[in-house]
């Protein structure tokens, strides 16, 4: 936040809003029109997305390897050798271009599909309050913020009752803020300390407000933060295995250039082609296009996703989404259709009766708060009868005529919310909360319309009366009441001596699919677990009701003195925990993490945000509140588990596919690249030359750009896969060596049958070493047999088509250029039978030794 939006902050309502131009009726959709011009979209990190569209090819082009090509050919043609040079920064060029242009084809569809879930801010637009993009705010418009909603800008408020705002990531401080319109008595030492403004990157914990925007985007207090967080976000499974791959392929490259230099610095070669040598061996060898193979492969998956419904806001996630071993659930809106159902209303002792839902609809038509799905079920409930349809028009005499005094927004410490209502001079202040929560603060109960002491006796058959009906797996709320006495404003303090006036019993149904796919879930590697707030006997009816066995359920107040190493122990065995708060729930994920499990958490409530950005993998529907919604990576806009296993299946094909490309290229290019290391000690000449190499590699990446298309063995994505360098590693080395026993054979059959000299030498192998290493894919692409698996045919078209490329080049009118000559027929003989057998083995190879990795 600049000095100058800080002062807006601290001005008076009134001189503010004159400052702003604005007022509190808000602005008209052709001033914000005209503002979203003046000051661009409310997006702090825009600038730097638009700074990576520009520099996009720029950075390919800084590739160090990249970088010492381009420097070699300015060598060579400083030393005359023009046709060498060019030949290398054509190659390179193309290689960088299409590289370049799939991945931003696939980062725009990626964009396309984080649109459609784009967030949102209730804004007062030509005098009515409406929902907007969050991106579209400007300087000026009048908002309104209730408890889950993200904050969506700077803002100075205008009114506020109860406002309680989380800033950690602005301020580290854990605890909850308390903001309210007036500034405080002595100036803040920064700028998110002001109480009477919030500030984007901080969410509504509790309360409701209004309030005036007075920055947005990179001028919000949280715009230079986001940018550096959108640079250097943390790192995922799926980047953390990436990073190891890149790791160990340097070291592998390092040691052979190193190695060939030596040799042919022994062999007095020609220092500038023997660098150009290696370093063309070096990208030969490391499969540059791997972050390309990687992005297309998600990016397919996130639109393949959205067929379903499932929306990826990070396409790293969708790799991790196939990872996940553990998946934890909220269950309310995740294995439940989240719509309550009111099923009953009963005095404090069970007994039927209609006081404890008038009073329970009082509340609910009042509360301003966070939407929930229990008050829609008390609202419902009366449009199915006369006398609740009554109720609503505000006919009925029990509700006429009551006006809204007050209110004390829900929050997860109280776990009630109440609301003070006059009719006719009386007051009334309603509690609804969860019975243990609303127990506490009353010292009377109300039955058949006496009142009567809640001494310890009657207390127990209370809660008796509210165990009966959990027990059927009922979700129960508590009402309460008490006449208060006028006041400007009431407080939590307020909750206090209340008259208990009956329960109210909710079901959620499972969703139609629950059972059926938390079964496939489990057969599929994907352990399900229950965090919920709920008590005990909903989460075990629940379970039930979706075929999983709840165990020896494990209550929150359990978890607190434990130490991490008893709780990941206690993790991993238990199936269900209950009344755990979001605290607990984030323990626990860490817990399950720490013991080398890929965690997924399922949830859409406020208190759930944490865990959503805990988990490996947060999945949040589009119903979910603001704060969930942001805090996950994965979106579900219908509401069927069945496309959260899709979802995790198409991870898991995405996986596949990636593991492919590397498979392949560090088993046949590591042959190929070994065989070209030693030929150039062995032979009086170089194998291939430098731009034939890179020609060799560009073309090989060509007819990989596919994989993305392929399928993938059902076998495979039976369970969840993951990173694993060492069994990348034995596939290299196990496959590697049979790459260049047939490539030492063919470089005998060159010399000694066909007699070749350094061109015809070069052009043989060019041709023999891509075929090999490009066919394979068709052995690789598959865990079982390649008869009984079809690749794509996309796949199969690029592959024998850059195969037919290379056969015909020597023919080209490249030829020349390239140092390239026509091969005799009988070398297509040899090429044809080398081809054939090395792929069979090949195949007998692989087959053991998947069985034996991935088995």
């Amino acid at each position: 936040m600049d000095a100058n939006a800080q002062g807006l902050a601290g001005l008076p309502q009134a001189e503010l809003l004159e400052r702003l131009g604005t007022s509190p009726r808000g602005l008209t959709s052709e001033e914000a029109r005209q503002r979203l011009g003046r000051f661009g979209p409310n997006e702090p990190a825009a600038t730097a997305r638009r700074e990576a569209a520009v520099v996009q090819v720029l950075r390919r082009f800084a590739n160090p390897l990249v970088s010492i090509l381009l420097l070699a050919s300015l060598a060579s043609a400083a030393l005359g050798n023009l046709t060498n040079a060019a030949v290398v920064v054509v190659i390179v060029a193309l290689s960088v271009a299409v590289e370049s242009a799939h991945t931003r084809r696939s980062h725009r569809a990626a964009e396309r599909l984080r649109a459609q879930v784009a967030p949102t801010a209730t804004t007062l637009r030509d005098g009515v309050f409406r929902e907007i993009q969050r991106r579209e705010l400007v300087p000026g418009d009048i908002l309104r913020l209730t408890a889950g909603d993200l904050v969506p800008a700077d803002a100075r408020l205008l009114t506020a009752k109860d406002l309680h705002v989380h800033q950690a990531a602005l301020t580290g401080e854990p605890l909850p803020a308390e903001k309210h319109p007036d500034p405080g008595p002595s100036a803040a030492k920064s700028p998110v300390e002001m109480t009477q403004a919030v500030f984007l990157g901080s969410s509504v914990v509790s309360g409701t407000a209004t309030a005036v925007v007075f920055a947005t985007g990179a001028e919000t207090a949280f715009g230079g933060i986001a940018r550096s967080l959108a640079a250097r976000p943390p790192q995922t499974e799926f980047e953390r295995g990436m990073a190891q791959f890149g790791a160990f392929i340097l070291r592998l490259v390092l040691f052979l250039v190193l190695l060939v230099l030596a040799f042919t610095a022994a062999l007095r070669r020609d220092p500038l082609e023997s660098l150009l040598f290696a370093v063309a061996l070096a990208v030969g060898l490391t499969p540059e296009f791997l972050p390309m193979i990687t992005t297309v492969t998600l990016a397919q998956g996130a639109v393949r996703l959205a067929r379903e419904r499932v929306i990826v806001t990070s396409l790293s996630a969708i790799q991790n989404f196939g990872s996940i071993d553990v998946l934890c659930s909220d269950k309310t809106g995740t294995l439940t259709t989240g719509e309550m159902e009111l099923e009953a209303h009963v005095d404090p002792l069970g007994a039927p009766a209609e006081r404890p839902f008038l009073l329970a609809y009082l509340n609910s038509y009042f509360e301003s708060g966070v939407d929930n799905p229990v008050d829609a079920a008390v609202l419902r409930r009366s449009t199915v009868s006369p006398l609740d349809a009554a109720v609503l028009r505000h006919e009925h005499p029990d509700i006429n005529g009551f006006r809204k005094l007050d209110e004390l927004p829900f929050d997860f410490e109280r776990r009630r919310v109440s609301v003070v209502a006059e009719r006719e001079g009386e007051r009334l202040l309603v509690t609804k909360g969860a019975p243990e929560s609303v127990f506490a603060i009353s010292t009377s109960y109300e039955v058949g319309g006496e009142v009567r002491p809640l001494d310890d006796g009657a207390r127990a058959r209370c809660a008796a009366a509210c165990h009966a009906l959990g027990r059927q797996g009922y979700r129960m709320l508590a009402v309460a009441y008490r006449g208060v006495p006028a006041s400007p404003a009431y407080r939590r303090e307020d909750e206090v001596d209340l008259t208990l006036a009956g329960l109210l019993a909710f079901a959620d149904p499972p969703l139609p699919d629950a059972a059926e796919i938390v079964g496939a879930l489990r057969e599929e590697g994907v352990d399900v677990k229950i965090l919920t707030g709920d008590s005990e006997l909903v989460a075990a009816h629940v379970c039930r009701q979706v075929g999983l066995d709840p165990g020896e359920i494990v209550l929150g107040g359990a978890i607190d003195p434990l130490d991490d190493a008893a709780l990941s122990h206690l993790a991993e065995r238990t199936r269900v925990f209950a009344r755990v708060s979001p605290a607990q729930k984030n323990r626990i994920l860490r817990a399950l993490k720490a013991r080398g499990h890929v965690v997924g958490y399922i949830g859409d409530g406020i208190n759930d945000a944490p865990s959503l950005h805990t988990a490996d993998v947060g999945i949040s529907v589009a119903g979910a509140v603001d704060v969930a919604r942001d805090a996950a990576e994965i979106v579900l806009l219908d509401h069927r588990l069945a496309v959260l296993r899709s979802g995790i299946l198409e991870g898991r094909k995405a996986f596949g596919n990636v593991m492919k490309y590397l498979l392949m290229g560090t088993s046949s290019n590591f042959g190929n690249m070994f065989s070209m290391a030693g030929a150039s000690v062995l032979l009086p000449f170089l194998p291939m030359l430098p731009a034939q190499i890179l020609l060799n590699n560009f073309l090989y990446d060509l007819a990989q750009l596919t994989i993305p298309t392929d399928h993938v063995d059902a076998s495979f994505i039976r369970k969840p896969r993951r990173w694993n360098i060492a069994v990348i590693r034995r596939f290299m080395m196990v496959i590697g060596p049979i790459s260049s026993v047939y490539d030492f054979l063919t470089f005998y059959a060159l010399i000694h049958v066909f007699h070749a000299p350094a061109s015809l030498f070069r052009t043989g192998w060019f041709v023999e070493s891509l075929a090999t290493q490009t066919l394979v894919i068709f052995v690789i692409r598959t865990m079982g047999s390649s008869f009984k698996s079809a690749p794509s045919r996309a796949l199969a078209a690029t592959t024998l088509g850059v195969v037919a490329a290379a056969i015909a080049l020597p023919y080209s009118p490249f030829a020349g250029l390239l140092g390239f000559v026509p091969l005799p027929p009988g070398f297509f003989v040899f090429l044809t039978g080398a081809t054939l057998t090395y792929l069979a083995i090949v195949e007998a190879v692989k087959r053991a030794l998947m069985r034996r990795i991935f088995a």
